[in-house]
């Protein structure tokens, strides 16, 4: 029974072969190699070690063995403790045990086993049929000093080529030229109109945003409406306070009329002349701190209020 003949077909298959009582051979996937020196390519492959102190029986082998054999497992086992007992028999006397396609065994003079696997045989079977070859250098820098050398000896003189003239050639050029301004223009014609319309979809996009989120705002922009009609002799409505005077002081803006006349209240409170101005371009309900018919007046009073109170007052004018 050759038992290092079925080491070697388990060593395809796992990375650990545990041989009872004598010790393990373990493998271990190494990449591709290039020898500089020969230029020789060598395949990835599974490189071979062997460890002395793992000599429990897994299993592994005396099972591959009892099947390949139609063998009962203790006889097996038998045997191979036999086989490695003589091994290491060998080894202590100093002589060499090779392994056939797995390596070369021998103690030193501690008494340690060494192994030196055989490298002609790869394990890793995604490398089969990858034999080492040589490869011939690429001679690249050579050649290009070599050209470089003929360069400095040999000059080289290149003469402009003579064309035939012809009085058909000067309307290419001009239809040429007539062609590169007329796409040209049509291109920036393109890219102009383009830009107008996202500019609109732009301001569009912008306007919505402004109606949908602003609760509460003030607007720089705006133009008064005309005051509303009020019937002081209706007793079902009440006194409303109006802003009168040229120059206002706009406190802020609100979409819910309820909310301004609190603002106005609170303004009161504080001691402002506020009133409702009305409504602006946006259908919001604007309120003012104070209004006056002087604008140096108004001026100062906004300085005032933006110093004091919020520095989001600003000055309406009416024309």
């Amino acid at each position: 029974m050759g038992v290092e003949h079925y080491i070697s077909e388990l060593l395809y298959r796992y990375n650990c072969v545990v041989v009872p009582t004598f010790g393990a051979f373990l493998t271990q996937k190494t990449s591709a190699q290039i020898n500089d020196t020969t230029n020789t390519f060598f395949a990835p492959t599974k490189s071979i070690g062997f460890n002395q102190q793992l000599t429990s029986n897994d299993g592994l082998l005396v099972s591959h063995i009892a099947e390949a054999e139609k063998t009962s497992f203790d006889i097996v086992l038998f045997k191979i403790e036999e086989t490695a007992k003589k091994w290491t028999e060998q080894l202590a006397t100093g002589e060499k045990l090779p392994l056939e396609h797995i390596g070369l065994l021998w103690t030193n003079s501690e008494g340690n086993i060494q192994f030196q696997p055989y490298l002609e045989f790869n394990y890793l079977t995604s490398s089969f049929g990858f034999a080492p070859f040589n490869a011939i250098p690429v001679t690249r820098e050579v050649l290009k000093e070599e050209v470089v050398a003929l360069e400095e000896k040999i000059p080289f003189i290149i003469s402009p080529e003579q064309r035939e003239t012809s009085s058909f050639r000067p309307y290419l050029k001009y239809a040429a030229i007539f062609l590169l301004a007329l796409s040209t223009g049509l291109a920036g014609y393109r890219i102009y109109s383009n830009g107008l319309v996202n500019e609109q979809l732009a301001r569009q996009d912008a306007q919505e945003q402004v109606t949908k989120q602003i609760q509460e705002a003030t607007f720089f922009d705006t133009t008064p409406l005309e005051l509303p009609t009020v019937n002081v002799n209706a007793v079902s409505i009440r006194k409303k306070v109006l802003a009168t005077g040229k120059h206002h002081i706009v406190a802020g803006a609100f979409r819910i009329k309820a909310n301004a006349d609190r603002k106005v209240k609170a303004l009161q409170d504080k001691g402002y002349n506020a009133a409702y101005y009305g409504t602006n371009a946006y259908g919001l309900h604007m309120v003012t701190y104070d209004r006056n018919d002087n604008a140096q007046e108004a001026l100062e009073s906004l300085r005032e209020i933006k110093r004091n109170e919020s520095s989001d007052a600003w000055l309406l004018s009416e024309k």
